[in-house]
């Protein structure tokens, strides 16, 4: 039997996958906010598309808008979309110790079966997916979102309580059952299960807590960790909590790795209230690193760490607040193909 195992997101890629904004609070109520939608996602996928192949899927009628939008280096896939949001209706792809690629099919409900989501068409793009790239499906019979689930490819997996013990996901599942399907599905041996998400996240159009926004390891010797310095905003003691479970983890399973910090912008509030707005969310692709940047004072810094602990790498800013405003940043609108043998 292959034993399966999720590489850490640096691994040397194949493909770059997304999914074009179709319908709904994604693409937004008015022409304007449809095209702020469709350039930020296409600006993602660009930016991407000058070093590796990346492939847009696109909800069938919707080739032309998005052709428009999109470098001619982008590869359009029709197939049926709710939503856009990749990491998490897609296949979470993992490498066979044989050499063969694998595509782990979790269950997609919308986020818990949220009131404002639909995923008749979305639960089924992580096969769609995983046909296209060629690789072998792991159907798992779990609710999780590709968003909700950080590897250090080496074992190590970072979890959240409010997402994959969400009773609107997994009913009545335990820690043990979920840790023993990932380590059955992505090579998982060791789980930090953070307590909960950022203040917004768990707001209407959040998704209760996914740790792509909390945490990442840059190498499985250096973990990145949002950190939120005023006082004032309800992140920060939520971001302290997570620091401290994270280096009692450490300490706990005698780990070696560096926390490092990356404190949130300055902007604290929009119109809707307190953002979420983080450095964590920026993903990791062949010779380069496109992070989430808020024109904000802490851009530079955050970037200057992103430069230091993605050595070799270009890091390219994208202006992601009409991401955040719509529930994700970059992270999560993409998915990673690694490359095999």
């Amino acid at each position: 039997m292959t034993t399966w195992t999720m590489p850490i997101e640096g691994h040397p890629q194949e493909r770059l996958w997304l999914a074009w904004p179709t319908t709904g609070y994604t693409l937004g109520d008015t022409e304007a906010e449809a095209e702020e939608a469709r350039r930020t996602w296409a600006a993602v996928a660009n930016a991407a598309s000058e070093f590796q192949a990346v492939t847009m899927v696109v909800n069938p009628g919707d080739e032309a808008v998005a052709r428009r939008h999109l470098s001619a280096q982008v590869t359009l896939l029709s197939a049926p979309l709710d939503d856009a949001w990749m990491r998490d209706i897609g296949p979470s792809f993992v490498i066979g110790d044989d050499g063969r690629l694998g595509a782990v099919n979790f269950v997609f409900n919308g986020w818990g079966a949220q009131d404002w989501a639909s995923w008749e068409h979305d639960q089924h793009i992580g096969s769609i997916v995983a046909e296209a790239a060629g690789a072998e499906r792991i159907d798992s019979e779990m609710v999780n979102e590709g968003g909700g689930i950080q590897v250090d490819g080496a074992g190590r997996v970072i979890l959240t309580e409010t997402v994959q013990l969400d009773p609107a996901r997994n009913p009545g599942w335990s820690k043990e059952r979920v840790e023993a399907e990932l380590a059955r599905t992505i090579g998982a041996t060791s789980a930090m299960w953070l307590p909960r998400g950022l203040t917004r996240d768990h707001d209407t159009f959040g998704t209760r807590g996914h740790s792509d926004i909390l945490a990442a390891f840059a190498t499985p010797e250096v973990l990145l960790m949002h950190r939120q310095d005023a006082a004032a905003h309800p992140d920060h003691p939520v971001a302290k909590t997570n620091r401290a479970v994270a280096e009692r983890y450490r300490a706990d399973t005698s780990a070696g790795f560096e926390i490092l910090d990356l404190p949130a912008p300055e902007t604290l509030r929009d119109e809707e209230g307190y953002v979420d707005y983080s450095y964590i969310n920026h993903v990791v692709i062949n010779d380069a690193v496109l992070a989430c940047a808020f024109d904000d004072p802490a851009d530079d810094r955050a970037l200057a760490t992103l430069r230091e602990v993605y050595p070799g790498r270009e890091v390219i800013g994208i202006d992601a607040r009409p991401l955040f405003a719509r529930g994700g940043g970059i992270h999560c609108i993409t998915q990673q193909q690694p490359r095999v043998g």
